[in-house]
């Protein structure tokens, strides 16, 4: 698998055109690659963008943004005060994904419909480049509970099927697997996330190759089948404990 990051020039805030940042950066696309976008650049094109100067509580626009959410004000041993725990399109993120890094003075909202975003991202690729079969990751930067450091994650998707089922295939030693599924989508946004990097790189793009045994289809999936109800979550204990307050 080859994983590359595409430098364009910068995205400014509050808008900016996305497809033609594509169109100056992206010069051939290779059958069945995958192209991997920020939802940063996203959310620009989209001018899902708030001045920070206009905001006076960042806590009430988390709250407006999230799903539910958990309060925190703790200070951690960064002296930083901790962010408000969230989730927001059935993902656990901080702060409902909110950014102000590479921002100019503006907080950052994720994109707000992430999937109709990555279709309309799949169309322009089709039509621009004519890949018969390719996808589209729109991609954020994510933590880990317990864990140091930033992964990526693919908050929507569209042109392949995200999971590849192993159940009731055999391991090598011909144990039957009862629960095993791979998160393609997850899988290659956090390759993409490595590449492209957290700071001034100025690479919101990347295209995935020779990725491997992927089935690529224009299929709508609905519901998303990477989300698992809490009942079912193998962290269940923990979410149910929690206070989630709703907006």
């Amino acid at each position: 698998m080859l994983v590359k990051a595409v430098k364009t020039r910068p995205l400014i805030p509050p808008q900016d055109d996305l497809l033609s940042v594509i169109s100056e950066s992206i010069f051939e696309l290779k059958e069945k690659s995958i192209i991997v976008v920020t939802s940063k650049v996203v959310s620009i094109w989209e001018s899902r963008c708030i001045k920070i100067s206009e905001v006076k509580n960042k806590e009430d626009l988390v709250r407006q943004e999230a799903d539910i959410y958990i309060g925190r004000n703790e200070k951690s041993s960064y002296g930083a005060i901790m962010p408000t725990l969230t989730i927001k399109n059935n993902i656990l993120i901080p702060t409902a994904g909110i950014d102000e890094s590479n921002a100019d003075g503006y907080y950052i909202l994720w994109p707000k419909d992430p999937f109709a975003s990555a279709k309309k991202i799949y169309e322009f690729i089709k039509k621009q480049y004519g890949p018969k079969e390719f996808g589209v990751i729109i991609s954020d930067s994510h933590t880990a509970p317990l864990r140091t450091g930033i992964t990526g994650i693919g908050i929507s998707f569209f042109g392949f099927n995200p999971l590849r089922d192993y159940r009731n295939k055999k391991d090598i030693f011909g144990r039957k697997l009862k629960m095993s599924q791979t998160n393609i989508a997850d899988s290659l946004a956090a390759a993409a996330v490595y590449e492209m990097g957290e700071g001034a790189e100025q690479t919101p793009i990347a295209i995935i190759e020779d990725a491997g045994d992927i089935e690529f289809t224009e299929k709508d999936f609905s519901p998303n089948p990477l989300v698992i109800s809490p009942d079912d979550d193998i962290y269940a204990p923990i979410l149910k404990s929690v206070n989630w307050q709703s907006k």
